[in-house]
């Protein structure tokens, strides 16, 4: 997942001002707050002298980030005055590129905050998060709401424009217009309203969720309780439950899904239904980490939002600059996959309770039994066994001869350990990446191993984010979950732990890759439903032959994985297709049914508006629960994915079409490798994308090859 943060709107303004861009103003002077000796020590007032802007963490301290927020909104706010009351005539460098050099401090500290409040948070840093959102939200409507300003950038011919600078005017445009820019005053200030209570309510849904997850864990005496998990599994349960206060006991974590990991090993019946209850409801248990309330009155103010902006529904206010354009097109998508993968699942539940019926369980297939018994069902049908595959996923391995290797053979790109620069946790590693000419392209930060002051799920962001103007090269972090090894034991992962691992390098790579002058327009900064393309297509390399021999190495042998796994492996490809792509389509469809709501009326409680939703569209498989249940379904409550989840299967559309092409034009092959940066990774949102996408393949996308990849068709 490409992290989205809830001040994307500033976000993408602040961007970081290498020099003053008003040529040919004359401006009335606007107040700018004074820099004094204690603000000055501030790491955030000056851009960090380490390589390519890395963030100082050795000197960052949670006490720099309000007085640099304080400093940043005010500073930042006084620079989009100056250009708003400017008298001389607009132009594109006096009025788009100095909106978009605007707030180098505030930008600064915020891409360092929100990484941190997301892997590394605190106390300190949640009461922050709650205190500034509405801020960064009252400030981002200040900008997009000012109508001096929106007059300003209407006044641009743009006809006269070219290349990224008619884009990034384009773009600008178009977002002032979605915040409410054309809107009358009275409804402006009505948006601004709504915005600031969104932010505040994002913010606490975050904070909740995260305590609720944590609260959730399930705490286990007896070890006979575990029978079927590994020894590490048990040991590092065991080292949790200490870090807990609970010596002696075992702590089994939840991650932020509705399916938890453990759930595939777990022989005993009851420990595995205490675990999956115990992630199903810790967020709607009417206590303090109960989500209900504040994500209905989320979806309520998003829908009267998108009334006052002239939309029916709030999906229809947010798909207006995406791929799909519209909610329709959206729902159409996820139509052609939720009916043959509901009849797959159907199939496939038939499969696991026939075993069940054989080992004379005596029991009805329920939501956790079916990853213990579909494991088992493939082990039957395909002679696999998950417990034989993990002794050759070594994380650093799978990372440095896997998902490295394959960016060399690919695109060129080499990569070198670094441990010089300071980092926000021990955990972290970094690596400075080169590019094909050898020239140092990147540093890349990788945050492994779950905590309990981590969100859950896998992300990728910026530290600094690439431009040509400002000469920065960018600073990348990827962040996982992966469950940390008791120590001296080796950190083995699944087979899905590796596809993730592929996946969101996939994000890494559109950063690196980056080649734009400004941005606001440059790298991931894309339409939701493109910007997990290039993170999906990624995913093939884990199992191309070439890649997989490179890093598929039993950790105590060092033997590769043997030809006759890796057939079962790719044999197994389609196992199970049917449950993960309900699970994913089910919980689109609640999100956008969530947001297409075009009356009160249409909001009813939590649980009676998902149950509702999921039997009018045909999810009633009570085996087959969506990944996110409603009450901790972050992405869409706490992220930037509202109206957007959608966006996994479009991209999926897109991946699945690319990846046929490819396939039928050489494959892993350098050329093919250079075009895909030249027509995807490097083009950042300079461009059409569905323009693009047509550039690299030579036709619009197709869902077929989508369909064939899962086994819906031949």
């Amino acid at each position: 997942m490409k992290n989205i943060t809830s001040v994307l709107l500033i976000s993408s303004l602040a961007a970081i001002s290498a020099c003053s861009t008003m040529n040919n103003t004359t401006t009335t002077p606007t107040e700018t707050p004074a820099v004094d000796a204690f603000l000055a020590s501030n790491p955030f007032m000056k851009k960090s002298t380490l390589q390519y802007q890395a963030p100082e963490f050795d000197k960052i301290k949670d006490e720099h980030f309000k007085p640099a927020f304080d400093y940043g909104l005010k500073k930042q706010l006084a620079e989009i005055n100056q250009i708003a009351n400017s008298k001389s005539v607009a132009t594109f460098e006096n009025t788009v590129l100095a909106i978009e050099n605007s707030g180098e401090v505030l930008k600064r500290a915020q891409l360092v905050f929100f990484n941190l409040t997301g892997s590394n948070t605190n106390p300190t840093l949640q009461k922050l998060e709650e205190e500034y959102a509405p801020q960064f939200a009252a400030q981002s409507d200040k900008i997009y709401l000012n109508e001096n300003l929106y007059q300003r950038l209407k006044a641009i011919d743009i006809s006269k424009l070219k290349g990224e600078e008619k884009r990034l005017t384009e773009y600008y445009l178009q977002n002032f217009e979605i915040a409410g820019a054309n809107l009358s005053a009275s409804d402006k200030e009505k948006v601004k309203k709504i915005n600031e209570e969104l932010a505040t309510l994002s913010t606490q849904f975050s904070n909740k969720l995260l305590d609720a997850r944590k609260n959730g864990a399930v705490l286990i005496s007896d070890v006979k309780e575990l029978d079927g998990l590994s020894a590490d599994e048990i040991a590092a349960a065991a080292a949790d439950a200490k870090k807990a206060g609970q010596d002696g006991k075992y702590l089994l974590a939840l991650l932020n899904t509705t399916q938890q990991p453990l759930l595939q090993n777990l022989k005993n019946r009851a420990t595995r239904e205490k675990l999956f209850k115990a992630s199903w409801y810790r967020a709607e248990k009417g206590n303090a980490d109960d989500t209900r309330n504040i994500l209905e009155r989320q979806a309520k103010l998003r829908m009267e939002k998108a009334h006052l902006q002239g939309k029916k529904s709030f999906a229809e206010w947010k798909l207006q600059d995406q791929m799909a354009k519209n909610p329709e097109n959206a729902m159409n998508l996820l139509a052609q996959l939720a009916k043959p993968a509901v009849e797959t699942a159907t199939r496939e539940k038939a499969e696991i309770q026939q075993l069940i019926d054989k080992q004379k369980g005596g029991f009805t297939v329920e939501p956790w039994d079916w990853n213990f018994y579909a494991e088992q069902v493939r082990k039957e049908k395909y002679d696999l066994d998950e417990n034989q595959i993990k002794p050759y996923f070594e994380v650093t391995t799978v990372l440095e001869k896997g998902v490295f290797y394959a960016a060399e053979k690919f695109y060129g790109i080499t990569f070198k350990e670094r441990k010089d620069l300071p980092v926000y946790h021990p955990d972290v590693v970094t690596y400075e990446v080169f590019d094909r000419d050898g020239k140092s392209l990147a540093i890349y930060y990788l945050d492994f191993y779950t905590r309990n002051n981590k969100n859950g799920g896998a992300w990728m962001s910026n530290f600094v984010e690439q431009s040509h103007l400002l000469g920065q090269k960018p600073v990348i972090v990827n962040v996982f979950n992966y469950q940390k090894p008791a120590e001296g034991k080796p950190s083995l992962i699944s087979y899905d732990d590796v596809s993730t691992m592929f996946h969101e390098f996939g994000h890494t790579l559109h950063g690196l890759f980056a080649d734009q002058k400004y941005i606001s327009i440059s790298g991931t900064n894309t339409p939701r439903d493109f910007v997990e393309f290039p993170s999906q297509i990624n995913e093939f390399f884990a199992l191309e032959p070439e890649i997989l021999k490179n890093y598929a190495i039993h950790y105590q042998t060092k033997q590769p994985m043997p030809q006759a796994l890796v057939d079962k492996i790719k044999k197994a490809g389609t196992f199970n297709q049917g449950y993960s792509t309900t699970e994913l389509v089910s919980a689109a469809t609640l999100d956008m049914n969530w947001h297409s709501v075009t009356d009160e009326s249409q909001l009813k409680p939590t649980l009676e508006f998902e149950k509702n939703v999921l039997n009018k569209y045909g999810f009633t498989l009570n085996a087959v629960p969506p990944r996110y249940h409603t009450p901790y379904f972050a992405h869409i409550w706490g992220g930037g994915y509202s109206a957007g989840y959608y966006a996994y299967m479009w991209s999926d559309m897109l991946n699945a079409d690319a990846w046929d092409w490819i396939s039928k034009n050489g494959g892993m092959t350098r050329a093919n490798g250079d075009r895909f940066r030249k027509y995807i990774l490097s083009v950042g949102n300079s461009v059409d994308l569905n323009q693009a996408f047509k550039d690299f393949t030579g036709r619009t996308p197709s869902i077929n090859p989508l369909l064939k990849n899962k086994g819906f068709i031949k």
